[in-house]
């Protein structure tokens, strides 16, 4: 079976990269963005360092910050009328995963308007045409929504999260600029660094990994290692890695799928609206352990890129712990919690648990699992 990559057609990355928007969407011919961002970027200021660009060049432009952080199918459909009023031709998405996703999922609707029930996205739509030209601009260094090809919707009504996976919502132009990411608090900068080491980690041990996409992950444990710390200590240095990083890391998993730590971490977002990076990061030691036994000898390579000397001396089981042990390291310096307790209830974990196993990042776990299993793996982070 051929193996398949799809990337932006276009990234900028590095300080100053934001001044290339405008030059590319007049260059094309568009003449008004509708804006996606969310609320707080707008009150912080962030999204005006893109709008003052627009304006500076009269390039006419809409804002729609209708955003939550787990993005609903509400946002969506507001999102959709909310463009076709505007009378705006192209889309610039500010923001971390939920602007980008919102922007996504819009994007598809408008050009795809038999897809207009949200919930007929889910999975592998079959789309016909591409979303509408846009251009994803990362404020957290996490999601890399700005180089995947998936979104995620929350089913408020059902108490779920859904993931669409679609070669047509792909941001034609990705622009990575960690100066958009200088006012992240500690608390975000963790949390959507440890998002994209799961990525990272998940991605590298899919059943669907291989050699291309293994290039890029294990790059991105090696930056997210070296960089995290200082990032969330808001050092440029560490700001410009993690930047780097986290779209490295979107580049592989983007195209090869995750497993259960996410799986798992989307219940909970849609259940207590847990941020997805904290999620993520409390529940991937645990998984990484319960799917050891199906990685090879792939965790002594995370382990070494994650700075863990002597790995090559190690045996399977010494190297194995070691991965575990470097991630849960890092987690604990940055400053995410470890374990569930007073965010998971014992009454939900059935429900979470058939969630999990119902979501579409479940088949590329390299260990096959069952509902109860899962349950299990739940209850034992409480």
């Amino acid at each position: 079976m051929a193996n398949r990559i799809v990337l932006n057609t276009i990234s900028y990355h590095g300080k100053g990269a934001i001044e290339n928007i405008v030059p590319e969407l007049t260059a094309r011919g568009y003449k008004k963005a509708f804006v996606c961002s969310d609320p707080d970027l707008i009150k912080f200021g962030v999204t005006k360092k893109v709008t003052d660009l627009l304006d500076s060049a009269s390039f006419a432009y809409e804002i729609y910050s209708e955003i939550k952080p787990n993005p609903t199918i509400e946002n969506v459909k507001t999102g959709v009328e909310a463009f076709k009023k505007s009378g705006a031709d192209c889309i610039v998405a500010i923001g971390g995963g939920s602007s980008m996703d919102t922007a996504k999922a819009i994007g598809i609707i408008i050009n795809n308007p038999e897809f207009a029930d949200v919930r007929s996205l889910e999975g592998v739509a079959p789309t016909k045409k591409h979303a509408i030209f846009t251009i994803a601009v990362p404020t957290t260094a996490g999601t890399a929504a700005e180089v995947t090809i998936n979104y995620v919707i929350t089913d408020v009504e059902k108490k779920r999260k859904f993931v669409c996976v679609d070669t047509n919502d792909i941001p034609e132009i990705a622009v990575v600029d960690p100066d958009m990411m200088a006012s992240m608090p500690k608390g975000l900068t963790a949390a959507t660094g440890m998002d994209a080491l799961t990525h990272a980690i998940e991605g590298f041990t899919t059943k669907a990994a291989w050699e291309m996409t293994d290039m890029f992950h294990i790059e991105a444990i090696a930056l997210i290692s070296k960089y995290l710390r200082a990032a969330v200590d808001n050092t440029p240095e560490g700001r410009e890695g993690m930047a780097l990083a986290q779209y490295i890391a979107g580049q592989g998993f983007s195209n090869v799928g995750l497993g259960i730590v996410h799986s798992m971490a989307h219940g909970l977002g849609a259940l207590y609206d847990t941020p997805h990076g904290v999620a993520n990061a409390i529940i991937l030691p645990t998984v990484m352990e319960y799917n050891a036994e199906c990685t090879g000898e792939k965790y002594r390579d995370i382990a070494k890129a994650m700075g863990v000397e002597g790995t090559d001396k190690m045996t399977q089981s010494e190297y194995r712990k070691a991965a575990v042990d470097a991630v849960k390291k890092l987690a604990s310096d940055v400053g995410i919690p470890a374990n569930l307790q007073g965010i998971l209830k014992d009454e939900d974990v059935q429900f979470l648990s058939e969630s999990a196993y119902a979501d579409a990042c479940r088949p590329g776990n390299p260990r096959d699992t069952s509902v109860e299993e899962i349950a299990v793996l739940y209850r034992s982070l409480i």
